[in-house]
């Protein structure tokens, strides 16, 4: 009997490639093994509307259990895979039991990046990458009064917007010079350093953390400077690295993220690696990229879905992705990285603007707020530049 598909971690792209999977015939067994207790869920309202929400858990759900059921798609949640040996089909979990498989593909995300100070493992001190995280955050910020918050990109502006529209003090740590230096350009940079300190957070730029003090618990942060700021709880927002461990002790390259060809297919016959936890050679940006964003899960999923039903598609995609401050919509369409020249149309100081990104000469990215035309056009306009000969 087929051992079929089986696929460590259960979110987006785990979710989608089961999906694909069958929709494009597969009739073998498919298994997804995911080390959190829930089954596939969205992770970007987690910073948003979730956690100032407070809604039900069930909300995430992408689907309902019967639909996994009906697809006879075997969903382990709470299974954490501690092996993997690839000449041997096997996946041995970390209570010593085995799966077997035929095809073998990493969907294993990311986690928050470790912050190597003292104090980090103060109780007080969160991150934010699950549901769990919430969970334990959500009571803390209502006994809050003053949040530190280190890391001035997407999920850390996102929860600092959250504590001020309840009406907590926020202070924002970014070691840059600049807001989500790594996403964007200075004047999208500049605008949303002006909305949140206009909202009221105390924002330091350049601002570097040496350590986070407490006995019992959390009661503050010092930096570099020496300054101490009070705090009743620190959130540790300076992003994600990826789940590549398994891999690379399994033999598979890895560098940052899991080494995939264009139809997300390892070196090693018979696996995969989709979603965040995947690094891939893109001819549109000459160079390898790993995206942490819904698109990418979504669509690499697809692709491989159609590698293994012998069907292979070339991935090369144009990447998007969005955040939610306030009541501003920030949507991004490409990678901004390499740019030598930045364009701007309509007005920041009316809240609804969009920001060209070239170099080369090409278009690559696409900054809008508030703007979902100039997203939509963004997207399609970077689509039909041309691929530079050689990238790839």
């Amino acid at each position: 009997m087929s051992a079929g598909v089986v696929i460590l971690g259960a979110g987006q792209a785990a979710a989608q490639l089961a999906i694909s999977l069958r929709q494009g015939g597969f009739a073998g067994p498919i298994r997804m093994l995911g080390h959190e207790p829930y089954p596939p869920y969205q992770r970007p309202p987690l910073s948003k509307a979730f956690l100032k929400d407070r809604t039900n858990i069930d909300s995430l759900f992408l689907r309902p259990e019967t639909f996994w059921r009906d697809r006879e798609v075997v969903v382990e949640t709470g299974m954490a895979a501690a092996a993997v040996d690839p000449a041997r089909k096997r996946v041995t979990l970390a209570d010593g039991r085995e799966r077997e498989f035929d095809t073998l593909v990493f969907a294993t995300g990311t986690r928050a990046r470790d912050l190597p100070l003292p104090g980090a493992t103060l109780p007080g001190v969160y991150s934010l990458r699950k549901i769990d995280d919430v969970c334990r955050l959500r009571p803390a910020l209502d006994a809050a009064r003053r949040a530190v918050i280190v890391g001035g990109g997407y999920i850390g502006l996102e929860v600092a917007a959250v504590l001020r529209e309840e009406g907590r003090a926020a202070t924002v740590i970014e070691a840059e010079e600049r807001l989500m230096k790594r996403v964007t350009g200075e004047t999208v940079s500049a605008y949303f350093l002006r909305l949140h300190r206009a909202r009221g957070v105390d924002v330091r730029l350049g601002g570097r953390l040496v350590a986070i003090e407490g006995a019992d618990r959390v009661t503050g942060v010092v930096l570099g400077n020496g300054e101490r700021i009070a705090a009743d709880i620190v959130l540790v927002a300076t992003g994600a690295r990826a789940n590549d461990e398994l891999a690379a002790a399994a033999g598979i390259a890895c560098n940052d993220g899991i080494a995939v060809d264009h139809c997300a297919r390892t070196a090693v016959p018979g696996v995969y690696a989709i979603g965040d936890c995947a690094r891939f050679a893109s001819r549109r940006y000459g160079r390898t990229i790993r995206l942490e964003c819904v698109q990418n899960a979504i669509d690499q999923a697809k692709a491989a879905a159609a590698a293994i039903l012998g069907e292979p598609k070339p991935y090369d995609p144009v990447p998007w992705f969005w955040s939610d401050q306030y009541d501003v919509k920030l949507q991004i369409a490409g990678l901004f990285n390499d740019y030598d020249a930045e364009t701007t149309q309509g007005s920041p100081a009316e809240g609804k603007f969009s920001v060209d990104y070239r170099g080369r000469g090409r278009l690559l990215a696409v900054d809008a707020i508030n703007d979902a035309r100039a997203h939509m056009l963004g997207r399609r306009r970077i689509a039909a530049e041309p691929i530079e000969a050689g990238h790839g």
